[in-house]
């Protein structure tokens, strides 16, 4: 048999074995919001991205990483220098080997990114009745309409549906894959007191983590924005500027 034949073949088995776990998911499609870093022009909110930053500290740091995310960048939304340097402060940070060969702990720098809050996977499962709690740094991207995924899962728990058979353990929400899943409902009203007297509902701290988390997964979202406008303008101009040549050094020949 051809390779031409074979291959689709593959693809079709490879179809049918995918698809009774998507029938299984039957997950619910994501409640739509409206983001400020949404579309062209869109920009980060600053004082909420603060707000999720606390959010973060105070209830999920405890299960999930940020390992991508260096304290410095916080200075791009909005904290001081000195800021900066008091929260990377209050992290034990692990380093070396020193002259010894041995490894230690120093307060958190700047430079430093957030630490993890478990050594290994392999601890990180066996205090999540075997879940990996997933690292939080580019979880926006790495999930279909993520903003939208996590705002929607974040508030999306609630009782099971009747007959529906959930295991020891476990906690229904329509938004995640099968209903099922293994996370305790992280988020509750007034969870968290915002220093800004935001008042804090379990929408607000979801609405709140996720521009955080959007803003950790592209910091550089905002530059790249602008330098697209630029460059789209500097378009035009030069599209504008090659007519008017060509008409010019075309016009008075005969063709």
């Amino acid at each position: 048999m051809s390779y031409s034949v074979i291959r689709p073949l593959f693809a079709a088995m490879a179809l049918m074995a995918a698809t009774p776990a998507f029938a299984a998911g039957d997950v619910a499609h994501p409640k739509q919001q409206q983001w400020a870093f949404d579309g062209v022009f869109g920009t980060f909110d600053k004082p909420s991205i603060q707000r999720g930053l606390q959010v973060y500290k105070e209830v999920c740091a405890a299960c999930h990483g940020l390992d991508r995310v260096a304290f410095r960048t916080l200075t791009g939304v909005g904290f001081s220098e000195a800021e900066v340097k008091s929260l990377a402060a209050s992290y034990d940070v692990q380093d070396g080997p020193n002259d010894v060969g041995e490894m230690f702990t120093r307060p958190g720098q700047p430079s430093d990114k957030f630490p993890n809050p478990y050594a290994n996977d392999n601890m990180a499962r066996a205090m999540n009745n075997g879940a990996l709690p997933p690292d939080l740094s580019l979880i926006v991207k790495a999930r279909p309409d993520g903003a939208n995924y996590l705002f929607s899962l974040l508030t999306g728990y609630s009782d099971a549906p009747k007959g529906f058979e959930l295991p020891e353990g476990s906690y229904y929400n329509k938004y995640f894959p099968g209903g099922v899943i293994k996370m305790p409902p992280p988020l509750s009203a007034d969870q968290v007191t915002y220093q800004d007297g935001t008042h804090a509902t379990v929408e607000q701290e979801a609405r709140d983590l996720v521009n955080f988390l959007q803003w950790a997964a592209e910091p550089e979202m905002e530059d790249r924005k602008h330098m697209g406008i630029k460059v789209m303008i500097f378009l035009l101009v030069m599209v504008g500027f090659f007519y008017v040549a060509k008409k010019r050094i075309w016009n008075n020949i005969e063709h």
